[in-house]
């Protein structure tokens, strides 16, 4: 089966989780090296290391005095060792491959000791040698340390789930990546394809696998390059969080920024995929924040960081109500008072979160970016805006008005057609459904 990326549509850019090494982890390799160093020039001004060396040139046979035992050669060789296997050591997870790459560099030091002598010359290995063993057990012990292991556990627990800089932050952050359980408040982004019967039928297996990949590679990726953490990412849809597992005051702000440039990116890859197939997936998004419970779930055999509550859950009812509505990007009340200053919204619906619930709270469709409307987009924001009040004191015919100034001049407006639709049946004397009968 090929690929959407062999059949032409663009890939978007890869983050590498290891391109730049943690400062935590570089500071302590300049450290090790630094005092392994010191250590090794100690015992090579006192002539210790020289004593090794005329016994090894004894047992050599070799007459001429030593070649390669002055400091202009052996200072940088022992230093750069002290560096190189210090770094290799912490930055290696596998144990077994910590051991592998120590043993090899010790070999290798080794061996040029022997080929030197094959052509006559003299090299003493002593100083790298001892530079080699100290940087890897100073190295090693370390690892062993709660701040030493931080990289593997954050691998672990998150993988490429983060970017390369949330990454970074959590190898470095100095609290324990206990991950037990506690309360944060976040934002959830849902972004879920809601045509896959039609999909299923009118294409080739292969080629709905790489439509629907192209869908989950694009959106997935943005969104981790965007600062979230991608909890969820199935054959249908994906969830992200902004906020967790790094505390983020703006993440609501952040989490309808992503999702608006989400939403174009989205656009241009269905135009691709309409380029390749003839056909497009039907996208929506759901934003939602509250207080959620984040911590690492799962067993060892299966486990990830993640996030769980009733606004994690209410953020998948928006998705989906955008099916509803007709609308493309669906934000519940908290997320809009936290990004009110930052976003362009019109009110969508009064809603009864749960049968439960002791009062109504509002739920928006989200325009733009603050101040990005054109003024026809505003005109038709606000007369939208009033439609709903009239809608609300049951005043049809001063709603329909508004509704109707709020049709676009061309195209088709989702929720504009679904409140002139629904003024209508009310006038019909057919009942209204309430919102989780809908859902």
């Amino acid at each position: 089966m090929k690929s959407a990326t062999h059949r032409g549509l663009r890939p978007t850019a890869q983050h590498g989780l290891h391109s730049r090494p943690p400062v935590r982890y570089l500071k302590v390799t300049l450290f090790i090296a630094f005092i392994v160093s010191l250590l090794v020039a100690g015992l090579y001004e006192l002539g210790l290391l020289y004593q090794l060396d005329l016994a090894l040139a004894g047992m050599l046979g070799v007459h001429a005095p030593p070649v390669f035992t002055d400091r202009s050669v052996q200072y940088p060789l022992f230093i750069g060792s002290a560096l190189c296997v210090a770094w290799t050591t912490i930055d290696i997870s596998r144990k077994s491959l910590k051991c592998v790459v120590g043993l090899g560099a010790f070999l290798e030091v080794v061996a040029a000791a022997w080929i030197a002598q094959i052509f006559g010359m003299f090299f003493s290995p002593f100083a790298t040698l001892v530079s080699i063993a100290m940087s890897f057990a100073a190295a090693f012990l370390y690892t062993r340390t709660e701040g030493g292991g931080r990289k593997k556990i954050v691998s672990a627990l998150f993988g490429d789930r983060v970017s390369k800089e949330t990454f970074e932050a959590l190898v470095n952050a100095d609290q324990p990546l206990t991950f037990e359980g506690e309360l944060t408040e976040a934002s959830i982004v849902v972004c879920e394809i809601f045509n896959h019967q039609e999909l299923t039928e009118q294409m080739k297996v292969s080629d709905y696998v790489a439509l629907q990949n192209s869908f989950l590679k694009s959106a997935s990726d943005f969104l981790v390059e965007h600062g979230a953490y991608l909890d969820e990412c199935d054959g249908e849809s994906l969830r992200a969080i902004f906020g967790a597992p790094l505390r983020n005051p703006d993440h609501a702000s952040i989490a309808c920024d992503s999702a608006l440039a989400l939403a174009r990116r989205l656009d241009e890859v269905n135009r691709e995929c309409f380029e390749l197939w003839k056909q497009m997936f039907d996208f929506r998004i759901g934003v939602n924040s509250g207080e959620m419970v984040v911590a690492a779930y799962g067993s060892g055999r299966l486990g990830n960081f993640s996030v769980a509550g009733e606004p994690v859950e209410f953020a998948r009812r928006l998705c989906a109500a955008n099916t509803i509505y007709g609308s493309r990007i669906l934000i519940g009340c908290e997320t809009f008072f936290e990004a009110e200053s930052n976003v362009e919204v019109r009110p969508m619906e009064l809603i009864q979160r749960t049968p439960d619930a002791r009062s109504r709270e509002e739920v928006y469709e989200m325009l733009a970016l603050k101040h990005a409307l054109a003024a026809d987009e505003i005109e038709r924001r606000d007369l939208f805006w009033k439609g709903i009040v009239y809608y609300r004191e049951q005043r049809w015919d001063e709603a329909l008005r508004m509704f109707y100034g709020a049709r676009p001049t061309e195209g088709l407006d989702g929720p504009v057609e679904f409140y002139i639709r629904r003024i209508e049946q009310l006038r019909d004397g057919l009942p209204q459904l309430q919102w989780a009968e809908r859902m």
